[in-house]
């Protein structure tokens, strides 16, 4: 018998009698990804143009995943439902959004997430099921697509082109390399062009990565540095103690492991004159 969402929750003392909603957030307005990365979903789920939480007294959250599978998110606490005009919004500045749901909400609601559930979070991939417009619905033992291992800390991978890395983000991929095969298989996997930005001032830096491990074991070694062994990136941290913290880092293109050396610099290259040389100032040629 395979064991669904109800079954695993349960294990850490989930009480299924609670009125609970089930949620899944994928909505073309907002970026999903980024709200997560940025620490920002958890504020974006609290307002609501509809009272879609009326009734529950707990929600277990999901982010969509291509598809229709979703990943855990956590169980939150509903403790108060709040009309717009007598909400007290928590606003976030960093956050692009913010004032936005703050003006064009009706609803927010006061949500406290259930420590006990943090460590299934980005590891419990559930099949939302065909009504993946239905993104509110009543608490059901959805199938379990797959149980990440304990240790993780980036949700799933999804593809090459929909992610960008922090450098902390990448040094947590390798501090447990076993809990994020599914990111280390794909990117092992091929060589390719891939782009650091210097966040603040814009600067680009432009590499390829080639060799039995691709673009993995080429970002192995900024892990561990930060500049990879690149002179022009290892002077940018010794000037400046921001790096390399703001790094971000991102695919530009995938290439077969089967191409030679001077192949996919000969692509990296391409890349260098597309963006200009302004735009790649960090690569110092």
């Amino acid at each position: 018998m395979n064991l669904g969402l109800i079954d695993i929750l349960k294990l850490a003392d989930f009480d299924p009698t609670i009125p609970t909603r089930l949620v899944r957030h994928q909505d073309r307005r907002y970026p999903v990804d980024e709200l997560r990365r940025n620490g920002w979903l958890e504020l974006y789920q609290s307002y609501q143009g509809k009272p879609k939480f009326r009734g529950a007294k707990q929600i277990v959250s999901f982010y969509g995943l291509p598809g229709t599978r979703a990943g855990f998110f956590g169980v939150y606490k509903v403790l108060e439902e709040r009309e717009h005009a007598s909400a007290f919004r928590r606003l976030q500045e960093s956050c692009a959004w913010s004032e936005e749901w703050n003006r064009d909400a009706k609803f927010y609601y006061e949500l406290e997430r259930d420590v006990r559930f943090d460590d299934l979070r980005d590891r419990i991939i559930i099949d939302w099921g065909t009504g993946a417009l239905a993104w509110v619905q009543n608490l059901s033992n959805k199938p379990i697509l797959e149980i990440l291992e304990s240790g993780r800390a980036l949700p799933p991978f999804e593809d090459y082109l929909e992610f960008s890395l922090s450098h902390s983000q990448l040094a947590d991929l390798f501090k447990n390399e076993e809990a994020h095969r599914d990111w280390r298989v794909p990117l092992a996997a091929v060589a390719g062009v891939y782009l650091i930005v210097a966040e603040g001032s814009g600067d680009l830096y432009v590499g390829s990565a080639y060799g039995v491990d691709g673009i993995w074991g080429r970002w192995r070694n900024y892990a561990k540095s930060g500049h990879g062994g690149n002179e022009r990136l290892t002077a940018l941290i010794a000037s400046n103690p921001s790096y390399p913290a703001s790094f971000r880092f991102s695919v530009l293109q995938t290439l077969p492991k089967t191409m030679t050396r001077e192949e996919v610099i000969l692509r990296e290259t391409r890349y260098k004159h597309k963006l200009g040389k302004r735009a790649t100032s960090l690569n110092g040629n």
